[in-house]
């Protein structure tokens, strides 16, 4: 197993022994994770594990009962999820937060809209909106001919490219991605993960949610493996090979016991 790592470098957002009851139940245990600036760092584990409910608490949506949330190395605390939005963080979602029926430009927009004219009588500039949209899609590779189309006609792939592209033009510093490849095929799983690439390029630190440790370790930095609420640890892809880390998030003594039940391989 490859040593765990700590990080040189300042963290853009840092976690510290982050608790969550609910009742009597406990989400999580005292979980601690760093983002770096340029990094993706992926957060690993299988249904149940904590990952839902540590991603909610630093999207703002809930509070944790106890432990430090940091941002540029500031202790801070989100009532809201504007008001994580406002500290730079940005998740999406696996639904996407988007209405198929709308156009992609108001879709990419949602409610940002740039406004023309004199008060009291403004209006969206839908000019400025279907430009904008139309160059930030060409720039990772999506031809979007016409902005009015409906962001139902797109891709899964494409789809989750413009939340992200959505998410970065409105300034995000970190981006939670909430199991980003989890419904696409081969070729939209690709082109997503080259764009977490390339927004990990621009300087961005990318969380990168997800139980499909293969489509983690193909685009991940560094990887926090969760099992029932606890970190098992931290590992750098440059310590850790694909099949250790699809262990340890599986549980391989426990796939160990179950295979020799069974009298064969798991």
């Amino acid at each position: 197993m490859g040593d765990q790592v700590q990080p040189t470098s300042a963290p853009i957002v840092e976690l510290r022994n982050i608790v969550k009851h609910y009742g009597s139940v406990i989400a999580l245990a005292g979980v601690s994770m760093t983002v770096n600036r340029g990094e993706v760092h992926c957060l690993l584990g299988d249904n149940g594990a904590g990952k839902s409910t540590l991603i909610k608490t630093l999207s703002g949506v809930v509070r944790p009962t106890a432990g430090d949330i940091l941002i540029d190395g500031a202790t801070t605390s989100f009532n809201s999820p504007r008001d994580a939005l406002d500290a730079g963080i940005a998740t999406v979602y696996q639904d996407l937060a988007m209405i198929p029926l709308m156009s992609v430009t108001r879709n990419f927009f949602m409610g940002r809209e740039p406004l023309k004219g004199v008060p009291p009588f403004r209006y969206i500039d839908f000019r400025r909106c279907n430009a904008i949209t139309h160059d930030e899609m060409g720039k990772i590779g999506i031809d979007v001919r016409d902005p009015h189309q409906a962001v139902g006609t797109l891709s899964g792939g494409e789809r989750q490219c413009v939340a992200i592209a959505r998410a970065v033009y409105f300034g995000a510093k970190v981006l939670i991605l909430d199991e980003p490849t989890s419904a696409l095929g081969v070729r939209q799983t690709s082109m997503v993960l080259k764009y977490v690439h390339q927004v990990r390029q621009k300087g961005l630190g990318v969380i990168f949610i997800s139980h499909n440790v293969r489509h983690a370790y193909a685009v991940g930095d560094r990887f926090t493996i969760l099992n029932r609420g606890r970190t098992l640890g931290t590992y750098a892809k440059t310590a850790i090979a694909m099949d250790e880390l699809q262990n340890l998030m599986a549980g391989g003594k426990e796939l160990e016991q179950l295979a020799a039940e069974l009298g064969g391989t798991v």
